[in-house]
């Protein structure tokens, strides 16, 4: 009785395994979890005390669709300042989180019959996201260190490419794509005129290597460029579901039409929120991302120091994602076994396109992070 769309859809490794892991938790069992890409921050008192603030002011009412101007500008504000994107206000829209951004993106764009590049490794829902909108995902490998190249990139691009899926920093790898090869996806793309997805939700978690928008080179490119964000990670606000992106305004009208008839307006306490997060203190941002830089190094050198498992440094975002071929397990069976038996939880690579490696986040403190990585050393030890 279900819809062919719904049944084709594969569900969201991530969430399933983080919420068995915060079930056993519930339960009383004692589990580490490197699931969800969630920070271990709690948001900003400032940005809390904007939300009770407009609650308190009775900001309770609908919105304009596409979000309230306020923040619309903030966003501007915020791409020209830190993305060099000069975006007017009628080509931002705010949607309810990062994902669903990206979700009215793929809607609004793709069609029956449209190809899009995918480049693997790849967040679980990028995918499904393509399929939901009726369009067949390319997969386009990366080089042994995770990093998208024009010259892959080139070899599958067909008279069906419709867009590419660009996400530096990675989610799941942490891989960032090197400037010169951004310039040269965009030049790519300009030729063969296709749009290019940015997802730049990580762009503050570099850890010194740097950020460079695609949509930022020059008029042709921005103009085919969606640049796909949130407040979600930068301002640990993953719960409070407020996303943003910048593109041209035939893209931004037609993502504003999905919008109205699916959720309307992003909740107006949420946009406050963001408000307060783009145009108040940035400290916070700085506090995490020395953080996660310690734990990053951290992790590198515990995962490499155990038998049988492999891993690349990460460069950006707060994931690592281990080779695990040496231990003789596909990733799912290694990911259920290691949270069955070592009450440790991690995300099998599969879900992201590789069976070859499993997914950690290291938004977590360096102690639990110890734990777990005891733990698997320990349980692959016994095995």
């Amino acid at each position: 009785m279900l819809s062919n769309r719904v049944r084709s859809i594969a569900p969201s490794a991530t969430l399933a395994i983080d919420a068995k892991a915060k079930q056993l938790r519930k339960d009383g069992k004692d589990v580490v979890i490197f699931g969800a890409g969630e920070p271990d921050f709690n948001t900003p008192e400032n940005i809390k005390q904007a939300a009770k603030k407009a609650i308190d002011n009775n900001i309770t009412r609908y919105t304009p669709v596409g979000g309230m101007p306020e923040l619309k500008k903030a966003v501007a504000d915020k791409f020209r300042n830190f993305n060099k994107i000069n975006y007017d206000v009628s080509e931002i829209i705010i949607g309810c989180g990062g994902k669903h951004i990206l979700y009215n993106t793929m809607m609004a764009i793709l069609d029956n019959g449209d190809e899009a590049i995918l480049p693997v490794p790849y967040w679980v829902s990028f995918e499904e996201m393509i399929k939901l909108a009726e369009a067949k995902p390319v997969f386009c490998q990366t080089d042994e260190n995770f990093k998208l190249t024009a010259e892959k990139v080139e070899e599958k691009i067909t008279k069906k490419t419709k867009l590419l899926v660009l996400n530096s920093p990675s989610n799941p790898s942490g891989a960032i794509v090197e400037q010169q090869e951004i310039r040269k996806i965009a030049g790519l793309a300009v030729k063969h005129n296709f749009f290019v997805i940015s997802d730049e939700v990580y762009e503050y978690f570099t850890y010194g290597k740097g950020h460079l928008s695609i949509a930022s080179l020059n008029e042709e490119i921005k103009n085919l460029t969606i640049t796909c964000n949130s407040v979600s990670k930068t301002y640990a606000m993953t719960g409070w579901r407020v996303g943003y992106c910048g593109a041209n305004k035939k893209i931004i009208n037609a993502m504003e039409n999905l919008q109205s008839h699916s959720t309307s307006n992003p909740s107006n306490i949420a946009q406050m929120a963001a408000l307060e997060a783009l145009t108040g203190p940035q400290d916070s941002i700085n506090e995490m991302t020395n953080a996660f830089n310690e734990r990053r190094k951290f992790i590198h050198e515990r995962l490499n120091e155990i038998e049988g498992i492999t891993c690349n440094e990460p460069e950006g975002a707060f994931y690592a994602f281990p080779n695990i071929e040496g231990v003789g397990m596909d990733s799912m069976t290694f990911a259920s076994r290691l949270l069955d038996e070592a009450l440790v939880a991690v995300v099998p690579g599969v879900a992201f396109g590789s069976d070859r490696h499993v997914r950690l986040s290291y938004a977590t403190s360096i102690h639990e992070i110890h734990r777990g990585m005891d733990r698997i050393e320990k349980w692959l030890k016994k095995k």
